[in-house]
């Protein structure tokens, strides 16, 4: 997959509206092998979208961990003894010393509306 904006050309853009000087950027960008130079120099240079990209790539995999550590709590629960965890990732609790409550799927569900805040906020 060519991903276009890795392959375009700031050379110019300089803060807000670009240079003065007289530059040819689109032969900037064809000796330097760029596949085009940016059209906008403000878009160029306050561009945010890599934050967006990553925050979304970022809450797709926190939505995944959620789902499966749901899952985990569930195999783990009383009903349905599917699988033990080791005492490294479960706490005891409090009141029924015998029980083992699966913390680290807990706080990993936990975090990932931490994830989507930061995405939506």
């Amino acid at each position: 997959m060519d991903v276009i904006w890795l392959r375009i050309q700031n050379y110019g853009v300089v803060a807000l509206a670009g240079t003065t000087f007289p530059i040819d950027r689109q032969l900037s960008s064809d000796l330097l092998e760029f596949k085009q130079p940016y059209t906008n120099s403000l878009d160029a240079v306050s561009d945010r979208d890599f934050i967006l990209e990553f925050l979304s790539n970022a809450s797709i995999l926190m939505m995944h961990m959620s789902r499966f550590c749901e899952e985990m709590i569930n195999w783990c629960s009383f009903e349905y003894q599917f699988i033990t965890l080791s005492d490294t990732f479960t706490t005891g609790s409090s009141i029924m010393p015998q029980k083992k409550n699966p913390d680290m799927a807990e706080l990993i569900r936990g975090k990932t509306g931490r994830v989507y805040g930061h995405l939506f906020g």
